[in-house]
C-alpha cells in the first residue's frame, strides 16, 4: 500500500479517536496509553510482527491486542479502538495513528514537537536544555522525542515541524567528501 494511503488511513483513525477522547474528556489518558503502546511496539519485535502481519487473522490480532491492552491497563476507549483497528485489519497503521493523535493534542495545547536524533543517548539535563533552547527559538512549548542513531557518529539531527537542522558528524563528513571530489 502506498505511504500516502497509509497516512490518510492513519489520519482518519486518529481524527476519530481524538474526537471520541475529547467528547469523553479522556484526551490525556488516551495520549498516555498511546505513548506507552508506541514504546512497547519499538521495544518488542514480536509486537511489531503482530501489528504488521497479514498472516494472522482478524480474530487472532484482536485477541492479542486486547490482552495486551488489558495487561497494560489501558482505558476502555483505547482498548475498544485497538479492537476495532484489529477487526478492520488496520493495526499496521498504529504508529501513524499514534503520531497523528499526539500531533493533534500538541496543536490543541499550543505545543510543538521536536524529533531529535543523536549518536548517544541524551541525559535528562541535555534534553531539558535543548527543549529550553527550542522554546526560545520557536516561542512555544516544545515536546522533545529523542532517538539514538549510532550512525550519526556525533552531533544532532533536530526536526521541528517541517524544519530540520542536521549538525551530525556524518553529514559534515559527507559534505567534506563532496567538496574534496569537486576540487580534484
Amino acid at each position: 500500500m502506498p505511504s500516502e494511503t497509509i497516512g490518510v488511513i492513519a489520519d482518519r483513525y486518529a481524527t476519530a479517536l481524538f474526537g471520541l477522547a475529547d467528547s469523553m474528556n479522556l484526551l490525556d489518558q488516551v495520549a498516555e496509553d498511546l505513548t506507552t503502546l508506541k514504546a512497547m511496539i519499538r521495544a518488542s519485535a514480536d509486537l511489531r510482527r503482530l501489528v504488521g502481519s497479514p498472516v494472522l487473522s482478524r480474530n487472532q490480532q484482536g485477541q492479542a491486542v486486547t490482552a495486551l491492552a488489558k495487561a497494560a491497563g489501558f482505558s476502555v476507549l483505547t482498548l475498544n479502538f485497538l479492537g476495532l483497528a484489529a477487526k478492520n485489519r488496520r493495526l499496521f497503521v498504529l504508529e501513524g495513528v499514534i503520531a497523528a493523535y499526539l500531533g493533534r493534542l500538541a496543536a490543541r495545547r499550543g505545543e510543538m514537537s521536536a524529533s531529535v536524533e543523536s549518536a548517544v543517548a541524551l541525559t535528562d539535563t541535555q534534553v531539558s536544555q535543548l527543549a529550553a533552547a527550542l522554546k526560545a527559538a520557536y516561542g512555544s512549548n516544545i515536546t522533545v522525542e529523542t532517538t539514538v542513531d549510532p550512525g550519526l557518529l556525533g552531533g544532532l539531527v533536530v526536526k521541528v515541524g517541517s524544519r530540520m537542522v542536521d549538525s551530525s558528524l556524518k553529514t559534515k563528513l559527507q559534505h567534506l567528501k563532496l567538496a574534496m571530489k569537486g576540487i580534484g
